[in-house]
């Protein structure tokens, strides 16, 4: 990294850590003002920003997709317009129970400086979006962009300096050497969506100064299928998740457990929605699906699907990428050895392993032993089949009979567990992740009887608890 790009960061940091007083005790109207501004900005630019998704991951212009991530962004915007005031309003917790005449409340105050990593499977939506509870709960920010998709990185960056004073948020573009840079600063938080690996690196960085992390990752989301639904809409909705944006999502269906007598069926099901939205003439038309984002991941879900297959798998069909190009033709993978690379490490590609179970203790089981997923689908009428999945596994979230819908609902915090991530955000739990919940007492000097107040000063315990002195013979 060149001298001029470290003196940058230097710079960039100390001018917002001063700022950072400021935007912290900023009025609900300024911080409204810093989102509509965001808001405009985005749509202003999102023509460009549709070319640059194309241009970087190949995402099908005339697509949703190519809109989604625009959308995802405004929306998120509109929920904090709505709800700021409330949001950032003091709760109030009423009189102490253990200090007479004392009152408690909570505020929620800005945690400082937010360092926000953006990832390259959506480069602009997860670059935007974890920005908006940051500027809601009064922080400054600094966002890098993902130099993997360097047209999306450019819009992204454009859409910052365009938007806001640098005090108050900041785009700084470049590579894993800048990122290093970045993470060597005592930033005050850092929010970073990416993989289990990377997230290690970031959170071990952050320790150095006792930041807090949010970590978005991700990790093999397993769905089941109990029998007691709709296989074609299964398979429909499977097939739409596993594909989307060529399976480079955390929250697509990993892997598929299935009871024996109904694989078949659900295969033929699946293969009929890819037929249809994938193919043309019984030839893959790979104008219809993201790119992989490179070479180097396209070999790398290639080198699954060969693993697989030599350990015994079966691939009936597809698993092969285009020639001259980085798209990837879908693919199921049967009969996969559990110790499978494809079994042990995210896919992140269009390749659906199914594997069969007689009874789901064998799919809990697996599931125990196995990191805790992001996500978790259960496709089932059966109520008690679902509280046993349930009680029996643990997840980010889950979504039931559905795709991603636990994501997609802003009444739900949105983050995984160990493996699959650290903290959530979405609509208020976004306000609350990027905000530092405050505990204040007031003691009013009296108590409800006109008499002095229990705190004299000198007490460190509430006066209802007594203390025992340490026995001499412990």
């Amino acid at each position: 990294m060149d001298r001029e790009v470290r003196q940058e960061i230097d710079r960039v940091f100390d001018i917002q850590r001063d700022y950072r007083w400021t935007a912290k005790v900023s009025s609900a109207a300024h911080r409204r003002s810093m989102l509509e501004r965001l808001r405009a900005g985005v749509l202003r630019h999102a023509d460009r920003a549709v070319e640059a998704l194309h241009a970087d991951l190949g995402k099908p212009s005339g697509d949703t997709q190519a809109h989604a991530e625009i959308n995802n962004i405004v929306d998120h915007i509109d929920r904090a317009l709505e709800e700021l005031e409330g949001w950032m309003a003091p709760v109030d917790l009423g009189p102490s129970p253990d200090y007479p005449g004392a009152t408690v409340r909570l505020e929620y105050e800005a945690r400082g400086v937010v360092l926000i990593f953006g990832p390259w499977n959506f480069p602009l939506q997860l670059a935007l979006q974890p920005l908006v509870p940051a500027i809601a709960a009064g922080n400054t920010a600094i966002v890098k962009p993902n130099e993997m998709c360097p047209e999306t990185s450019k819009v992204t960056a454009a859409i910052i300096r365009e938007v806001f004073d640098e005090r108050e948020v900041s785009a700084i573009e470049g590579g894993v050497d800048v990122a290093n840079a970045l993470l060597e600063k005592p930033i005050d938080h850092v929010f970073f969506t990416g993989s289990p690996t990377v997230g290690k690196v970031v959170m071990a960085a952050a320790a150095k100064h006792l930041a807090s992390v949010t970590l978005e990752l991700g990790g093999k989301c397993p769905g089941i299928v109990d029998g007691t639904t709709d296989l074609v809409e299964v398979a429909e909705i499977v097939a739409e998740g596993r594909q989307y944006n060529s399976g480079q999502i955390c929250l697509a269906v990993d892997h598929l457990w299935i009871k024996e007598e109904l694989r078949d069926d659900f295969l033929s099901s699946y293969w009929e929605a890819i037929d249809r939205k994938h193919y043309r003439d019984g030839a893959f038309d790979q104008s219809t699906i993201s790119r992989m984002v490179d070479k180097r991941n396209s070999d790398r879900v290639q080198a699954y699907i060969d693993d697989a297959v030599a350990r015994g798998a079966v691939l009936p069909r597809g698993g092969r990428a285009t020639d001259g190009s980085d798209s990837f033709e879908p693919a199921v993978l049967l009969d996969v050895p559990l110790d499978a690379r494809v079994m042990q490490e995210e896919i992140f590609g269009p390749v659906l392993p199914v594997l069969t179970y007689r009874d789901v203790t064998e799919v809990t089981g697996f599931l125990q032993q196995a990191q805790k997923p992001l996500a978790m689908y259960i496709f089932s009428e059966d109520d008690a089949f679902v509280d046993t999945v349930l009680r029996s596994t643990s997840s980010g979230g889950v979504t039931v009979n559905g795709w991603a819908s636990h994501w997609g609902d802003p009444a739900l915090p949105f983050g995984g567990v160990n493996h699959s991530g650290v903290g959530s955000y979405h609509g208020l739990f976004g306000f609350k992740e990027l905000s530092h919940e405050r505990a204040i007492i007031v003691h009013s000097g009296k108590d409800d009887n006109g008499e002095r107040s229990a705190w004299d000063g000198r007490l460190i315990v509430p006066p209802t608890t007594s203390v025992e002195p340490a026995s001499a013979d412990k």
